[in-house]
């Protein structure tokens, strides 16, 4: 029987975990915000029910599974869509949905989801679907972190329709200059006055008590997701996401912040994406397009080389809890891993592993203890805590960093 109510999902996507690092060394696929919201929380508006996950073992305590007698497995590379939705929700138990040898999602009863961590015959065993050639259903799907801003303007789309759908946005102060074919919604408790809002290319989306200040300059797909801030003047070009309690200034093109990150100043970011607890000083500036004109290459975690993206853009991936001083310039397609602290003048190398402390002089290692006491005064001056399960993750971080490795 197919799924007809509220059932039990779990996300997993680790066969592709190690395609999105630095960004997933602290947390699962399906905590990457694209769009408006994360993977997961796409799911769980879709299916109304709440996602738990398959991860990495350091990261299982902080990101647990929820095992039920009926459940729902996603494959989180998949991003929803209304067609792929309906055929999973059409799903009998002990059925999959496949993509030739890739598994989209399968609906998998307690016992064989209990045995498939020891025995891979499980997934050959359910009653598979095949999606290949099926052109009555539309997949979209990431598979590499530089997808999360190259398809954030469709997903900004998606999105948008589904937060909004039969809701009305607050009022929009006259102050402010609106144009365009796409909608503005505001939720409860934004503050925008004296802004300048372009949505011919895109919605425009300004989450709960988030604040967009006077002058700012926005071309949509653009979203500021609860509690963020945009500082006077800044200039956007969509499409461009920053999460919950984000704070942007300067030029921004085509980028994403996953959430408590800071670039408040001036200074350019194009065509990438920020994780969460990073600050950029004043005047940071990322290259996003080489002088030849040539496709970007980007470090791969899985090559240990660098990778051609196909991409004529792309700036910066940086890790969380990662911070740049003023001034810093980041190269073309530059990769910054998880609490790295970059300063001085001239250009760092294009790929920095964790736990690096310097900049175009030279590197040495930020010391796990010094990270951790930064870690902890920055969250709380957002009034959150760091735990005993963060300490651990940034832990196996540094020890499993070749660098720190004696």
């Amino acid at each position: 029987m197919a799924v007809e109510s509220k059932i039990n999902i779990i996300l997993f996507g680790e066969d592709n975990w190690f395609h999105f690092l630095p960004l997933t060394l602290t947390r699962p696929v399906c905590e990457l915000r694209v769009g408006i919201l994360t993977i997961r929380e796409k799911w769980e508006k879709w299916l109304d029910c709440k996602g738990s996950f398959i991860t990495q073992d350091y990261l299982s305590e902080k990101y647990p599974i929820c095992i039920e007698q009926d459940n729902l497995l996603i494959n989180s590379t998949f991003l929803p869509t209304e067609s792929l939705v309906n055929a999973i929700k059409k799903l009998d138990l002990n059925h999959s949905l496949m993509l030739g040898t890739e598994m989209v999602a399968a609906r998998i009863s307690e016992d064989r989801l209990n045995r498939l961590a020891t025995d891979e015959s499980v997934i050959p065993s359910l009653n598979a679907h095949d999606l290949v050639g099926n052109d009555d259903i539309t997949i979209d799907r990431i598979t590499r972190s530089y997808h999360i801003f190259s398809k954030n303007g469709v997903e900004i789309v998606r999105d948008f329709e589904l937060i909004t759908n039969g809701r009305t946005s607050q009022p929009i102060s006259t102050s402010n200059h609106v144009m365009g074919k796409h909608a503005i919604f505001l939720e409860e408790g934004v503050t925008m006055e004296c802004c300048t809002i372009n949505t011919n290319d895109g919605p425009v989306y300004i989450g709960k008590n988030a604040q967009v200040m006077e002058g700012s300059l926005i071309r949509g797909g653009f979203a500021a997701c609860e509690g963020s801030i945009v500082k006077m003047g800044a200039k956007i070009y969509g499409p461009t996401t920053i999460g919950p309690h984000c704070r942007l200034g300067g030029e921004v093109s085509n980028s994403v912040m996953l959430a408590n990150s800071n670039k408040g100043h001036d200074g350019f970011l194009g065509n990438s994406v920020i994780g969460e607890w990073c600050n950029l000083g004043a005047d940071t500036n990322t290259s996003n397009l080489k002088n030849n004109y040539l496709p970007v290459r980007i470090w791969s975690y899985v090559s240990q080389g660098f990778e051609d993206t196909g991409l004529q853009f792309c700036g910066l991936i940086m890790g969380d809890h990662s911070k740049a001083g003023i001034n810093t310039m980041f190269n073309t397609g530059t990769v910054v891993g998880v609490a790295s602290n970059i300063f001085g003048d001239g250009f760092p190398r294009n790929f920095i592993p964790s736990f690096s402390w310097g900049g175009a002089a030279g590197f040495t290692t930020h010391q796990l203890n010094k990270a951790i006491e930064t870690a902890k005064i920055v969250m709380s001056r957002r009034n959150q805590e760091f735990t005993e399960q963060d300490r651990k993750i940034l832990e196996h971080i540094f020890l499993n960093t070749p660098q720190n490795k004696n």
